[in-house]
């Protein structure tokens, strides 16, 4: 299983063993979170990259192909830069239909190395996006996203002494599902080595999914085989959250007006932060942020789940479950966290394309 958590594109092709032959179309689980874009491919393999980009040219030329670290795209008469730049905020609710998507993904799927393939997708919305309180479906927002990711992006080159230009890769089926009911998917139908099999105690077993990502928390309960709405939905709070939170906290203790996504970035990741060319510990800084996430999502998942007694389990997706698996360890006694936590969306959405989706929608 090979995960990529940078920008730069993957210099194999690795859809060419899961495409040779006849095979014309790749099918591929997206999904498309404000913090991380990840991607699903048949073969096991898993890729992520930033969600972030911004209007505009880089400004950059390469001396040598292989440094390339910003990419740029043209969708819509407009240019965006995507890869190693202080990107545009995702945290808006038209995102998931918004130009500034459209190119993230088509950079995601670059760097997984379909350029110039076709393929079948499908992605995710929010639960409390795709759904009313009542349980009907948000059509026009379905609708818009599904719509919106088959507009073309074009990859433009960024090197101006070859002047090469990648091949966009192009979507000719999409299907847009919840994004905490894609890891149901992904732990109800099990890949074996002998072929794919529904495990049936898992298939009818109460089950609710909490998948934290980056702008949103969502809370998906499943038992025999029915959302329970009423303990499902989507709290606006994620590992985004933690990111504004310790950027206010440096500004005000470093007296900075300004510092780049990038740099906040980093600094979270690493509880260090580069000011005048000496290193400084924020460690508490990191520490409180967190800390305020922990118990807003531990209130809000008391409000959905109660004590959680009448579930056989309680799965845990989403970067931020991976990331903040020490403060949620004990939340209940029936919790796990899934094998590649931030991947578990994508993979649901790949083998609802594959076993799920309807064939004659997909060719027709």
């Amino acid at each position: 299983m090979n995960e990529r958590m940078d920008n730069e594109p993957a210099h194999n092709n690795p859809v060419e063993e899961l495409a040779a032959g006849s095979m014309s179309v790749v099918p591929v689980g997206l999904d498309d979170g404000y913090a991380y874009t990840k991607v699903a491919l048949l073969d096991g393999r898993l890729f992520c990259v930033p969600s972030r980009a911004r209007m505009g040219a880089s400004g950059v030329t390469w001396i040598r192909d292989q440094e390339q670290r910003i990419f740029e795209y043209e969708t819509g008469g407009t240019v965006y830069s995507a890869g190693a730049v202080d990107g545009e905020p995702t945290q808006f609710d038209e995102y998931p239909g918004s130009a500034l998507n459209r190119v993230i993904v088509q950079h995601a799927l670059q760097n997984a190395g379909l350029s110039g393939r076709s393929i079948h997708l499908v992605t995710g919305l929010p639960v409390a996006a795709f759904y009313r309180n009542d349980g009907q479906r948000r059509l026009k927002a379905i609708d818009r996203k599904r719509d919106a990711l088959k507009l073309t992006v074009e990859p433009l080159s960024n090197n101006r002494n070859t002047n090469k230009r990648p091949l966009k890769t192009s979507i000719a089926f999409h299907e847009v599902i919840p994004e905490a009911l894609a890891a149901w998917y992904d732990h109800v139908i099990v890949m074996q080595d002998d072929g794919v099999t529904l495990d049936a105690d898992r298939l009818n077993a109460p089950i609710a999914i909490i998948d934290i990502g980056g702008r949103t928390t969502d809370y998906v309960v499943v038992q025999d085989q029915g959302i329970i709405h009423g303990s499902s939905g989507s709290l606006s709070s994620g590992m985004l959250n933690v990111k504004t939170r310790i950027s206010d906290g440096i500004q005000a203790q470093f007296d900075l007006t300004e510092l780049g996504e990038q740099r906040i970035a980093m600094a979270v990741d690493s509880h260090r932060l580069r000011v005048h060319g000496k290193d400084h510990d924020i460690s508490a800084l990191v520490a409180a942020a967190k800390r305020e996430l922990v118990e807003l999502l531990y209130a809000e998942t008391r409000r959905k789940l109660g004590l959680g007694a009448e579930l056989d389990r309680i799965l845990f997706v989403g970067g931020g479950s991976a990331a903040l698996a020490n403060d949620i360890a004990d939340w209940f006694p029936n919790q796990t966290i899934a094998d590649h936590a931030a991947f578990a969306n994508a993979r649901g959405m790949l083998k609802y394309l594959q076993y799920v989706c309807n064939d004659s929608e997909r060719t027709g």
